[in-house]
This record gives C-alpha cells, sequence and structure tokens, in this order.
C-alpha cells in the first residue's frame, strides 16, 4: 500500500520527496530478497531470503528464523511487506504480531513502525472486508470478519503507536484515514449536509480527521500529498465540494502523475455535485486512460452514461446507444477488473432486474451491500431487494427491504423517495390504505412529489368510487386536490412531467356525478393525449402521408377507443349537444369495426349494442325519428329480446301517432313484457298523459297501474312511487278545504303524497323529482317556503329542468323577491319552455305584482308583453286575454295617477288606447260561455273603464299637453336665457384675449430690442478682443506662428539708481543668489508697453514705481535647469547687463 510506504521510517515523511514515487506501483520499493546475518559465526555470514516466493500456507519458520538471528524491525516490517505485496496480508499481520512478541523489552520508540504498519494493513483490510455477514438465509458466517472488527483492530494498535510516539506523521496519517472510514461507516443524519449543530458520529469523525490531516501538513509545511489528499477527501464529505475541488485540483498540480490513488476521481465527483457533469466525465475518463485497471474510473464513465440514459426516453436511439455504452464497455468491464465493486454490482442488479433475473438480482444486490462502505449503495441494494420481493407478492419482505432503504439515506424527511413510495405502494397491496395515505401525504407535503400526490390521490379515489354508504365528501375533496395538483404539475415546464390518462380518468368519474362538465373536459383531455399517441404510432408505421396530416379514409379518431368515445357522447347527450354525441356515438361505431379487424380480434358485440342503442337516442333526442327507429329496428334485428329498443319505439309512437298506433305500441309493449319496470314505467307515463280527470283516485287508472306494479313486481320501484306521490299530491290539490274536515283530509292526502316521495327517497337520495314533490307539499299544504327553497336549491345543482325552474320562480313569487322570481322564469323559457303560455303567463304575473309593488308604471309594461306573448300562443285561452285587458287598465290607472313631471302626453295616449282594447276585450269576454270570472263582474269591470277610466284619461290628456306646453314654453324662455348669457360670457373672454395677445406682442417686441442690445454689446465686445491680440501677437517671419510680442528691455540707468534687472547679489562655489523683478501685471484693457522705457501710452507715475524685489534660489553654476522644471514664474532667460551691452 502507498499509505504503508509512508508510513516506514524511510525518510518519506512529507509525500513529495520524489513526485514520481506516487506514481510508482505499490510496493515496488520492497527488495526481492534480503540478507540475514547469522549471528555466532566466525565469519560474516548471510542468509539470503527471496521475497517474490515467500510460502502461502505459514510464515512460522521465516518468523523463528528472524528471532533468532535477531533481526530488527526494520527487516521485520520489510518481510511482512513482501507479504502483503503478494497479497498475503492476514500471514504479514501475523508477522508483525510476532515482531511485537519478540521485541516487547525494546523501548516503545522501536516497535513504533511495526505498530504503523500493523495499523495500515488493519485500514487497508477494512476496504475489503463485508459491511454486513448474511447469506441468503440470513444466518450469520463467524468466520469472516466485517469492515467494524479491523477498525476496531486499527484502532487499538494506533493507540498503543501513540502512547509510544503520538507526534509520529504516518500513525497521524494513519489516525485520519481511521476516522474517515467511520465516517463513511457511519449511519446518516435528517438533513442534507451534517452541521456542527448536529454533531452526528459522521460529522464528528469528518472533524477529527480533517485536525489530524492538518496537523501532518502543518508539520511538513503544506507538502504532504496524502494528507491534502485526506484533507479534499474531508471536505467532500462534509459536502463543500467547492473547496474539495481546490484541494483535489491543489494534489494534481503537486502530483500530476498519481494515478493509484487517482485525484482525478475525486475531481470528477466534486464537478459532478456541481452540476457539471460533462467535466466530471472528461476527468474521469482521463483517469481510465491514465490507469486502464482502475474499475472505479471506468465504472464512474458508466455513472455518466446511465444519467444521460434516465433525461431520455426509451424510444430514443440515444437511449440505446447511452445504455449499451454505460452497460457494456464501462459497467461489464469494471465488473471484470473487481467482481466485488459495490459500484458494478448494484448496476449489474438493476440490469437484471429488467431481464427479471431474479436470483441475479439477489445476489449482486446482496453482495453490494456486504461490501460497500458508502449508505447510498448500500440503500440502492436494499431498493433492488425490495422491489424483487415486491414483484414477487411478498409484501411483508417489501415492506421491510423498502425501510432499510430509506434508513440507509437518512429516513424520515430526508432518506430514499424511492424506497418510501414504494413502501406505501406495499401497503396498499397489503389492504392497508391508511399506513399508505399517512406516508404518502406526508412525501407530498414536504418534497410535492408528482408521483406520491398520483398515488394517493388514486387511493382516494378508490375509497370515493366504492359502493359505500358512508359519507366520503373528506376523502373526494382530498382525492380531487391531490390529482388536480398533479395536473397542475403537467404544466410546469421544469417539473418534465407528462400527462398521465388514468389520472384524468380518475377524475372524470369523480366529477362525473357533482361536475359533469369538468368531467368531460378530462375525457377530452384523455382524447386529445389518445390522439397523439395514435398519430404517433401511425407515423413510425408510416400510415400518415409526408406532410403528417391523417389520411381521408382512416381519421385517427376511428382508433381511439370505443368506450371513451362513447363516455364522450354520453356526456354530450346529458348537456344536450346533441350533434356532438351522434359524431362521438358514430365514431365509436367506427372504433368498434377497427377492433375488430385487428389481429387478435375482440368480442365487440356488446360494445356495439350499447353504442348504437345511445346513438338512437341522440337521434331521438334531436326529433330524427326516422334514422332512431332504423338504428333501434337494427338492434331487434341482431337481438330480439331487447326490450329498451322496444321501449324506445313505443315511446316515439306515442310522440308520433298519440292517438293510433301510439296506444296500440304501448299497449303491446305491456303484454309482451309485463314484468319489465322500464316498460311499466312508460305506460304509466302513457297513462298520465291520456288519462282523463276523475274525482275518485281509486278508480284512477294511473293508480291501479302503480299500485300494481308495487304489489306484485317490485314494491321499492323508485318510478311507481314517485308516480303514486304525484297522484296524491294531484288529488289534494283539488279537494275541497271549506270546512275544518274538509282541510284535515286534504292534509292527510298530502301526508300520503310526502310518505311515498319520502319512501323514494330512501331508495335513491339523489330523486330529484321526489325532492320536488316533498317541497311542493310542503308549499300547498304548510305553506312553508323557505324550507321549500332550500330543498329547489339543492336540486338545482343535480337537475337542469325547465319545471324545477318555474317551480322556483313561484315560490319567489309567494315571498315576494320577485327579482329572483322573474330570473327562474326566464331560465324556464330559456330551455324548452318558451312557447309555454303558462309559463309566460306566470312572467307577466310576476312583473305585474312587482309594478304594484314597486308603484311604477315600466314593469307593468313589461308584464304587458308577456301578457299577449302568451295570448298569442294561446289564443282561444279565455283567462288569458282577461289577463291582457285587466293589466291594461292597470296601466292605465297608474299613469292617471302619475305626477305630471313623471309621465309624456304619449304615455297617456298609449294608456289611453290599451284602456280602449281592454274595454272592447272585457266586453267580449263578458259574453263567453265560460268567462273566467263572473259575467256581472267582468261587465261592471268594463262599464268603469267605459264610463269613468276614460273621462278620467281624457282630462289628464288634456292637462298634460297643457302642462308640456306651458313646460316647452318655459324651456323655451330659459333656454333663451342661458344662450345670451352664454354669449355675454363669450364676448367677455374674447376681449380678455385680445388684451392678453396684446400685452404678449409687447412683451415680445421688449424682448426683441433687449436682444439686438446684447448683441451689440458682444460684438463691441469681440472687437475689442481681436484687436487685443493683434497688439500683444505677431506672426514669426521663420515658422509662420503666432508668437507673443517681447517687450523691450530698459537701457541702464545713470548714476547708480536701482536698476530692474537681476543683479547678483551672493555668490558661493555651488549656488548664488540673485534678485529678481516680478514680472508686471497685465490687463487686457490696458494696451502693453510698446516703446521700451517702461512707461505706458499715458506715461503715469504709477509706471515709474519700482516693483519690490524678491530673492530666489538659483541651480549650481553651469548646471542648465531642465525644460519644463524650472521654478520660475517666467521661462525667459536671464542674461547679465554686460551681456546686453
Amino acid at each position: 500500500m502507498a499509505s504503508a510506504r509512508n508510513g516506514r521510517a524511510n525518510g518519506l515523511t512529507n509525500g513529495t520527496a520524489n513526485h514520481s514515487a506516487a506514481a510508482r506501483v505499490r510496493f515496488s520499493d520492497i527488495p526481492s530478497a534480503v540478507d540475514i546475518v547469522v549471528q555466532g559465526a566466525e565469519t560474516e555470514e548471510a542468509v539470503e531470503i527471496g521475497l517474490e516466493n515467500l510460502p502461502s500456507d505459514s510464515a512460522v519458520e521465516l518468523c523463528t528464523l528472524l528471532e533468532n538471528e535477531g533481526a530488527g524491525p526494520n527487516l521485520w516490517v520489510t518481510i511482512a511487506l513482501a507479504y502483503a505485496k503478494n497479497g498475503m496480508v492476514d500471514l504479514a499481520l501475523d508477522v508483525l504480531h510476532r515482531a511485537l512478541a519478540v521485541h516487547a523489552r525494546e523501548p516503545p520508540k522501536e516497535k513504533v513502525p511495526i505498530l504503523t504498519c500493523m495499523c495500515w494493513f488493519n485500514l487497508g483490510k477494512t476496504r475489503g472486508a463485508p459491511r454486513i455477514i448474511a447469506d441468503l438465509d440470513g444466518t450469520v458466517g463467524p468466520e469472516v470478519k466485517t469492515k467494524d472488527h479491523y477498525l476496531k483492530a486499527a484502532t487499538t494498535v494506533l493507540n498503543e503507536a501513540s502512547r509510544s510516539n503520538a507526534s509520529f506523521l504516518p500513525m497521524t496519517l494513519a489516525r485520519g484515514v481511521l476516522c474517515l472510514l467511520k465516517s463513511s461507516l457511519a449511519p446518516p443524519v435528517e438533513g442534507r449536509v451534517p452541521t456542527a449543530n448536529q454533531q452526528s458520529e459522521r460529522f464528528i469523525n469528518l472533524v477529527q480527521a480533517g485536525k489530524s490531516f492538518d496537523q501532518v501538513l502543518e508539520a511538513t509545511k503544506g507538502q504532504n500529498i496524502w494528507a491534502m489528499l485526506g484533507r479534499a477527501r474531508v471536505l467532500y464529505g462534509m459536502g463543500n465540494h467547492k473547496l474539495a475541488l481546490r484541494a483535489y485540483q491543489k494534489v494534481l498540480e503537486k502530483a500530476p502523475d498519481m494515478i493509484d490513488p487517482d485525484p482525478r476521481l475525486g475531481i470528477g465527483c466534486c464537478l459532478w455535485h456541481l452540476g457539471r457533469k460533462g467535466k466530471a466525465k472528461m476527468a474521469w475518463e482521463r483517469a481510465s486512460r491514465l490507469n486502464p485497471n482502475s474499475s472505479v474510473a471506468i465504472m464512474l464513465v458508466g455513472v455518466y452514461h446511465l444519467n444521460v440514459c434516465s433525461r431520455l426516453p426509451t424510444s430514443d436511439p440515444k437511449f440505446v446507444e447511452a445504455y449499451k455504452k454505460a452497460m457494456t464497455e464501462c459497467t461489464q468491464q469494471a465488473f471484470k477488473i473487481d467482481k466485488n465493486l459495490p459500484l458494478a454490482c448494484v448496476n449489474f442488479a438493476s440490469y437484471f432486474y429488467t431481464r427479471k433475473s431474479m436470483p441475479t438480482v439477489e445476489s449482486l444486490a446482496r453482495k453490494a451491500i456486504e461490501l460497500t462502505d458508502v449508505n447510498a449503495l448500500a440503500s440502492d441494494g436494499w431498493l433492488l431487494l425490495a422491489r424483487k420481493e415486491h414483484l414477487a407478492n411478498e409484501y411483508a419482505k417489501a415492506v421491510e427491504y423498502y425501510q432499510k432503504a430509506d434508513e440507509a439515506r437518512g429516513g424520515l424527511e430526508r432518506g430514499l423517495l424511492a424506497a418510501k413510495i414504494g413502501q406505501a405502494q406495499a401497503h396498499v397491496l397489503m389492504k392497508d390504505p391508511a399506513a399508505a395515505k399517512f406516508r404518502l401525504e406526508k412525501i407530498a407535503q414536504q418534497t410535492k412529489c408528482v408521483e406520491a400526490m398520483m398515488i394517493v390521490g388514486h387511493v382516494y379515489a378508490q375509497e370515493v368510487l366504492a359502493n359505500s354508504k358512508d359519507d366520503k365528501t373528506a376523502e373526494k375533496k382530498k382525492a380531487i386536490a391531490f390529482l388536480e395538483a398533479v395536473r397542475l404539475a403537467w404544466k410546469d415546464p421544469k417539473k418534465h412531467q407528462k400527462p398521465d390518462v388514468a389520472v384524468l380518468l380518475t377524475l372524470a368519474r369523480i366529477y362525473e356525478n357533482d361536475a359533469p362538465e369538468k368531467s368531460r373536459q378530462c375525457l377530452e383531455a384523455v382524447e386529445q393525449l389518445e390522439l397523439e399517441r395514435v398519430a404517433s404510432e401511425r407515423k413510425q408505421e408510416k400510415d400518415v402521408d409526408n406532410t403528417g396530416n391523417e389520411s381521408a379514409d382512416d381519421p385517427l379518431r376511428d382508433h381511439l377507443s370505443p368506450q371513451l368515445l362513447n363516455n364522450l357522447g354520453c356526456f354530450h347527450f346529458a348537456a344536450k349537444k346533441y350533434e356532438e354525441a351522434r359524431a362521438a356515438f358514430q365514431t365509436a361505431l367506427n372504433s368498434c369495426v377497427k377492433l375488430s379487424q385487428r389481429e387478435e380480434p375482440v368480442d365487440t358485440d356488446a360494445l356495439v349494442t350499447t353504442v348504437s342503442y345511445n346513438l338512437a337516442r341522440s337521434y331521438e333526442a334531436a326529433s330524427m325519428f326516422d334514422e332512431a327507429k332504423k338504428v333501434y329496428g337494427g338492434l331487434l334485428e341482431r337481438h330480439a329480446d331487447y326490450t329498451d329498443a322496444h321501449t324506445r319505439l313505443a315511446f316515439i309512437a306515442l310522440r308520433q301517432s298519440p292517438n293510433d298506433e301510439g296506444p296500440k305500441a304501448a299497449s303491446k309493449l305491456i303484454q309482451n313484457n309485463p314484468s319489465n319496470l322500464e316498460a311499466r314505467a312508460l305506460y304509466g307515463w302513457y297513462l298520465s298523459k291520456s288519462k282523463k280527470r276523475i274525482s275518485n283516485l281509486a278508480e284512477d287508472p294511473e293508480q291501479r297501474h302503480y299500485k300494481h306494479t308495487l304489489q306484485h313486481f317490485d314494491k321499492h320501484d323508485r318510478y311507481a312511487l314517485t308516480g303514486m306521490g304525484n297522484l296524491y299530491l294531484m288529488s289534494a290539490r283539488e279537494m275541497r278545504r271549506e270546512t275544518e274536515a274538509d282541510r284535515e283530509k286534504r292534509r292527510k292526502i298530502y301526508e300520503k303524497a310526502v310518505e311515498f316521495f319520502d319512501k323514494a327517497l330512501q331508495l335513491d337520495p339523489m330523486n330529484a323529482y321526489a325532492a320536488q314533490g316533498v317541497a311542493i307539499a310542503l308549499i300547498e299544504d304548510r305553506k312553508d317556503y323557505n324550507t321549500a327553497v332550500g330543498i329547489y336549491a339543492k336540486l338545482r345543482e343535480t337537475i337542469k329542468d325547465a319545471n324545477l325552474s318555474v317551480n322556483m320562480g313561484h315560490v319567489y313569487t309567494e315571498l315576494k323577491q320577485y327579482s329572483r322570481a322573474i330570473d327562474h322564469y326566464e331560465a324556464a323559457i330559456k330551455t324548452d319552455r318558451a312557447k309555454d303560455a303558462q309559463v309566460l303567463a306566470c312572467l307577466g304575473r310576476v312583473w305585474f305584482m312587482k309594478g304594484k309593488h314597486e308603484r311604477s308604471i315600466t314593469p307593468l309594461k313589461q308584464s304587458l308583453v308577456y301578457a299577449q306573448q302568451a295570448l298569442e300562443l294561446a289564443f282561444d285561452q279565455v283567462h288569458l286575454r282577461f289577463n291582457v285587458a285587466f293589466v291594461q287598465m292597470q296601466i292605465a290607472q297608474m299613469t292617471y295617477g302619475t305626477n305630471e313631471k313623471e309621465r309624456t302626453a304619449e304615455e297617456v295616449k298609449a294608456a289611453a288606447e290599451g284602456l280602449e282594447e281592454a274595454i272592447e276585450s272585457l266586453s267580449e269576454i263578458a259574453q263567453h260561455k265560460n268567462p273566467p270570472y263572473p259575467k256581472n263582474d267582468i261587465e261592471q269591470r268594463a262599464n268603469m273603464a267605459r264610463n269613468t277610466m276614460r273621462k278620467q284619461l281624457e282630462r289628464a290628456l288634456q292637462g298634460q299637453q297643457d302642462y308640456e306646453a306651458a313646460n316647452a314654453a318655459k324651456v323655451e324662455r330659459v333656454t333663451a336665457e342661458l344662450a345670451s348669457k352664454k354669449r355675454q360670457r363669450e364676448e367677455e373672454q374674447r376681449l380678455l384675449d385680445e388684451i392678453e395677445a396684446e400685452r404678449k406682442k409687447r412683451l415680445a417686441e421688449e424682448r426683441a430690442k433687449i436682444q439686438e442690445q446684447d448683441r451689440l454689446i458682444m460684438e463691441r465686445r469681440e472687437e475689442a478682443r481681436r484687436k487685443e491680440e493683434e497688439a500683444e501677437f505677431t506672426t514669426d517671419s521663420k515658422t509662420g506662428e503666432r508668437t507673443k510680442k517681447r517687450r523691450k528691455r530698459r537701457a541702464p540707468a545713470t548714476g547708480g539708481g536701482s536698476s530692474k534687472r537681476k543683479k547678483v547679489l551672493e555668490e558661493s562655489d555651488d549656488e548664488e543668489v540673485v534678485e529678481e523683478e516680478p514680472p508686471e501685471p497685465s490687463n487686457a484693457s490696458v494696451p502693453p508697453d510698446t516703446d521700451g522705457d517702461g512707461n505706458g501710452a499715458d506715461g503715469g507715475e504709477e509706471n515709474n514705481q519700482e516693483a519690490p524685489k524678491k530673492r530666489r534660489r538659483l541651480t549650481r553654476k553651469g548646471a542648465a535647469p531642465a525644460r519644463g522644471k524650472t521654478q520660475f514664474k517666467s521661462s525667459e532667460l536671464v542674461v547679465e547687463s554686460d551681456d546686453d551691452a
């Protein structure tokens, strides 16, 4: 071992004395033979021992020789290393144990090399020892020693050596490696990265290892390669991959030829965790090229290719290529090099699991679990065993192995997600949904895992869809919440989730009763997914043309599931979209034909029968009776005993010929099928529509029919029970109520009706018609409108029936909630009651009541519109004509009573015209043989309208016209005054605008004058500046450049006067001090002196005064000052006066 070689006292303690040493083969410095000096011989003799062919059975003889000849500790260590070089580490340990016994009385420091070598040998044995010992039956083999055994032995030896020489660097290195191995075997903790606050066993061992490596680096001034490598491994174990990457790179810089161990492997692992997987692959490939026998490097390259496979669909050609590289070029090659490599065992076990070779999976997975010192690999091994037992229906064992796989990764919030989900699935199969839901909900809450939400949603959905009488509202809400969250995850591009048909179908089943529209949308989404699948398959089979369009003679929808198309058609039919329903049913029939033409034909007779019946129903609902009868006839040709088809044909006959063929068909149907409840229900419906009103309920043929059904065929027939309730309800409604006895008798009949409705509701809580009957009984018998409104509100969520809307309109009218009543009546009209005169009359009535309540004429006008519409639909109904006349009279009366300010003459005229029509109508109604009210009352109302209301409206019209004329004159006068005031304001505004414009014009002129003055001043200044420049500068005759004129120097004064030129005051060897005249100040406004006498143009006294002198220190004599760095203010040369002369 390289570490053991460094541990020897051979002077290579810092690990970097020779970089090539790291690249040599392990144990390459062990000689091929050693000489053992024979003691006691007269001459120096030695026995040569060959170290390449040592005895493999026992080292006792060799140890005896070494003991007898008094060999030193280094020789014992060399012999032990030779055994280790030949792969006989156990014999090497025996040699070292014998060496310790022989040198027991030696000083402790003499035994340190032996102890060091023993420690490294135990650490080396740890890597190859199994993690646990267990065969397939779970029995423990005591002859095999585990990793823990060798770690304890290494710890014991290390402690003994530390007591002898605690500062021995190879021992410090060994202590760091020991802590690293302990940390890898320690169980993981919660959380992704161990922290100091957790103080886990793994974290503590990593910290101790780091301290040991730091001690070595400090002692060797950071030059020990093995300590640097160990420090990088500590950082990697702590999850600090950036610092670990730098540490591994530093190792590679110092030892570029190191291949065993190879820092490139660590560099690749760090890059992998940092998301740079392509760079990681390059590092591992480089390591495998430098060391072709490195099974770890080759296997890591295979892991990269497997990761590529995980991001590709199995149908992609790149998937096959990447998987082939991973398994054949990498995993297989690594397994050939080292059959005990845990990573190779796990990958091969996964491959054989896909091939269903379970014995091989068992052996490879257990080998990986036993030999690995990486918890993640042990977790993968347990997961494979769990999946194997799961597939074999051994769910108890599967749960156990899933639990171990999860715990190997940390368990609880951390753990292995696949193991948690697999454990929950096993609980579902073990009929323990409670445990499954508990685990899956926890996973979904912590990780938002789509798969977990999907499974738990299905579990709740199965509970809801099971035929149970318990309330499953909470479970239903949870199922919808989880499955809808899965659908939402499909829309997130970051999650890369594909839609699942099973989720959509389950949601469709849940929504079917309460939200059919959502259910239909789910099925349409399934249809779209299936169309995409079929298009993809047909594209592969070249059934689609080059442009990708479907063939005209073979539509894509014909290849969909007929069950799916049939369900879609049913939803369209329920939504009264009959055209879409027919298209879906027809396509389903075509799909059945395609299904029967496959290589493996399927019996589609039941599907064809059901879909054909639904198609005929869609024709029937769209009033296409001829097409419906053809389809029903085709069904009866194949199945003559199909009673439902006979029933629908009888119903069509009743609708087309209610007086001839219809009754015959209904009678024939009940004769041929007396026990069929559907046929009996249709016959009961026929009796209710065709019978005459009979006061005695016992003699009613419909009542006798329902009673016969309940007594002799099925006492729980819900249609018969509901029909009986309706009969009693109508009978009670028509009973007399003058006396108390009559009212009591009537109340009992209502109670009898409610009993039948209640029985029907017990059998079918969703029976909306029975519930509606209960509400009607409450209203008519007890006037309990509030309770009835609650019942109707619930029924609206169940059925979409116009009768329900009409009844709710009646109730809200009685409650004087006219706006709601109007809404419900209009909802009924918008469905199939648009030409129902009674509904229109009710709508006109509620508008009339609203107008009277609000004392507004507008609702009365709307009431008249609906009353006239109802009369147009049923002109022979005299009571509808009376309604129109009555409303017209009310409009006339309210118009008369309205204030003149709130009406117009046109409205009064319209009311008068309506009144005339009402008078005429009432006169005709009074002459009718069956008037709605007594004839005298109608005539009196007509006379009142003719004699009184007519005159009132005439006076009102005259007064309204006078008021409007006066009001028009007043409005005209006020309008004229307003116009005059407006013209006056406009004139005043015009004058103000003119004044403002004049002011702005004056300001503009003044501004222009000021600008002109400024321009002249600037021109004068510019001219003065130009003249000054011309006086001060001149043109150089040589260069042609503009230069400043030189001022002429004044002649020296006579008589010893003061001179303005420079004079020498003091002189020395190094420097001289001169007196200098300061420069004259310049004034741009005064021309410079040009005559050379020092006076200006004016020759004033100020110009003759001498300026104060100042002293300046000059440079060394003979040294010219540097250009640009002189300390004088002027750059002109200073010359002596003699020179001027």
